[in-house]
């Protein structure tokens, strides 16, 4: 999958080119670079020192107004200057950098296109076993199944993985020497800057705003801990 990442990664910078020479860009490097010792360190605690061989990491700030940031398998990261308002400072920039690296990590973009996969096979197979029904009826039947199906499993998974990645996120943070207390605020003010316009979490790919800091805050002490261990 890297090679593919990679040779995206490089159409879509191609095709956005980087901030260059800039306080702000210099800062997602350095930043970048101390996730990427602290992810090596966290591997390294867990036996798995070579996990990492193959990353390519690479960090850029891209011009555009998008409140996002995002990581490719692979290692290959994209900060727009849009969501540096919302990071704030450091610590900020940190926490999310940590989030979307965690989500690359886990490999959780790999997990969600299996998923997606498979709610296609069972999308055929209810079309299958209805097609002999009357036509009004089978309507509804798929109608209830696809939402069923959407809320059921491919949405559920989509929250499961952001609060593994906050979660995983907060550590690497933390060990890379950032203040793990700032992650749940920079959800509050992503939180505010949205004017709390968010559909239910049911509904929603990613939990509710208030889900997120309850958890991430809880999960201070065992990052915390963590950290001093890989420290010593």
């Amino acid at each position: 999958m890297f090679p593919i990442a990679f040779k995206e990664y490089s159409s879509f910078i191609s095709k956005n080119p980087p901030v260059k020479n800039t306080a702000e860009s210099r800062q997602i490097k350095v930043i970048g670079q101390k996730i990427t010792a602290a992810a090596q360190a966290y591997f390294e605690h867990k036996g798995q020192a070579k996990f990492l061989k193959d990353y390519a990491w690479e960090y850029n700030l891209i011009q555009n107004d998008q409140k996002n940031a995002w990581c490719m398998p692979g290692g290959k990261i994209v900060f727009y200057t849009g969501i540096l308002p919302i990071a704030k400072n450091p610590d900020g920039i940190a926490a999310i950098m940590g989030h979307e690296v965690a989500h690359a990590l886990a490999d959780h973009g790999a997990q969600r296109m299996s998923a997606n996969a498979i709610k296609t096979g069972l999308d055929f197979i209810a079309a299958k076993s209805t097609e002999k029904q009357p036509e009004e009826k089978r309507k509804k039947i798929l109608a209830a199944y696809g939402y069923g199906s959407q809320l059921g499993a491919i949405l559920p998974f989509s929250r499961k993985h952001e609060i593994e990645a906050d979660k995983i996120g907060l550590e690497l943070m933390t060990i890379a020497g950032y203040d793990p207390k700032e992650a749940a605020d920079v959800w509050r003010r992503m939180q505010a800057d949205s004017g709390g316009k968010a559909p239910p979490e049911i509904l929603s790919t990613h939990p509710s705003s208030k889900r997120r800091i309850k958890t991430l805050e809880a999960h201070i002490p065992y990052a915390d801990s963590l950290a001093k261990v890989i420290k010593k």
